[in-house]
């Protein structure tokens, strides 16, 4: 474990600090620490900063409630930032956004890039302004019962698959077992969030079982 005396402050005493969600790791703010701030935020286990624009201790949440709660902090090779992983409590902007960073000012379109929130909003996209020859259209159409009807389909290609313990092809089937269950959820409104956050809640559930049975 690095000792904050090990830290590199400028010439001002403060240290950049990169705040990013635990959970999805998405950047959520930059702000600055000075030793004050960040003694209290390792003492208190919620984040504090130095602001800059009015020359004092701002601890995050202090007037909006949007805490930010501290999983660990982490110092760059040349230990002179950090970066801050935490789960909040509400958006990390002060406009009321869940991230600072929401100005797209470049895009390469021609690099591929993939992520499930992506998906998810492509999948939406079908549903919400319809277009011919979209298979995911066509179930949005053609509703519940077929979606239901598909992830059943799918589970079963899952099952067989890796009963014939063919990775490949379980790999293939999962997929678009996933695709399907996606589809499942915009249809029903639950989100990748709602998802995290109740496999998160099972996570905890499961470290107080594991740390009751260590204590015995």
């Amino acid at each position: 474990m690095l000792d904050i005396n090990e830290l590199k402050f400028d010439e001002k005493g403060l240290i950049p600090a990169v705040v990013v969600d635990a959970e999805s790791k998405k950047v959520l703010t930059v702000a600055y620490m000075n030793r004050e701030s960040l003694e209290i935020s390792l003492k208190e286990g919620k984040t504090c900063f130095w602001s800059r624009s009015r020359q004092e201790l701002w601890r995050k949440g202090e007037t909006s409630g949007n805490y930010q709660h501290i999983v660990s902090i982490t110092a760059d090779c040349d230990r002179d930032a950090l970066t801050v992983a935490v789960k909040k409590d509400g958006p990390a902007c002060h406009l009321g956004t869940d991230s600072c960073f929401n100005d797209l000012v470049y895009e390469n379109d021609d690099i591929d890039y993939f992520s499930y929130e992506g998906l998810m909003k492509l999948i939406e996209g079908r549903k919400i302004n319809k277009k011919d020859g979209s298979y995911t259209t066509y179930l949005f159409e053609k509703g519940i019962d077929k979606i239901l009807k598909k992830v059943g389909e799918e589970s079963t290609e899952v099952i067989i698959a890796a009963k014939a313990d063919d990775k490949k092809e379980t790999v293939y089937e999962i997929a678009d077992l996933c695709y399907h269950v996606m589809v499942l959820m915009i249809e029903m409104g639950i989100s990748i969030d709602d998802i995290t956050k109740e496999l998160a809640s099972r996570h905890v559930i499961d470290h107080k079982v594991k740390q009751e049975k260590m204590t015995k």
